[in-house]
């Protein structure tokens, strides 16, 4: 009951950048995004969103996805800027970081994300998500010593 609770006291408080996703989600199905639920990720999902390099984006509780599904697996930040020899991870798993991170910020989370280096190694925010996809812990970019 009290997941339920904080989960949709999350969504609640993160809603305007929902309505970001919403909206990029609702023009890209004109070229094509097909959106479902998917409940594991607590997010709205718009798969072959036609816009963007290719990926994944999320806001607030909504993921557009340029491919046919997130449960592909792709490479870490870390892995990509020759730092690391990671495992592969899974989409999903990184975007659905995101997604808590949203839920626990709101409002406060894309000048955050942005003040932290954007898409990129560098950012907290993604090498928590990085994170998260690896071991199933550790989504919060802050993590205690």
């Amino acid at each position: 009951m009290r997941r339920a609770f904080g989960l949709s006291l999350g969504a609640l408080w993160t809603l305007p950048n929902t309505l970001i996703g919403l909206v990029a989600g609702l023009a890209g199905m004109v070229r094509g995004a097909r959106p479902h639920w998917r409940a594991v990720d607590h997010a709205l999902v718009f798969q072959r969103w036609p816009w963007g390099p290719g990926g994944a984006i999320t806001f607030g509780n909504v993921i557009l996805h340029t491919g046919e599904s997130l449960d592909t697996a792709c490479t870490t930040y870390s892995h990509r800027a020759g730092l690391c020899v990671d495992a592969a991870i899974r989409l999903s798993d990184h975007e659905r970081a995101h997604v808590y991170q949203y839920m626990v910020l709101g409002p406060l989370f894309l000048p955050l994300y942005l003040l932290c280096g954007g898409v990129s190694v560098r950012n907290r925010f993604e090498r928590a998500a990085d994170r998260y996809a690896l071991t199933g812990r550790g989504w919060w970019p802050w993590p205690r010593p």
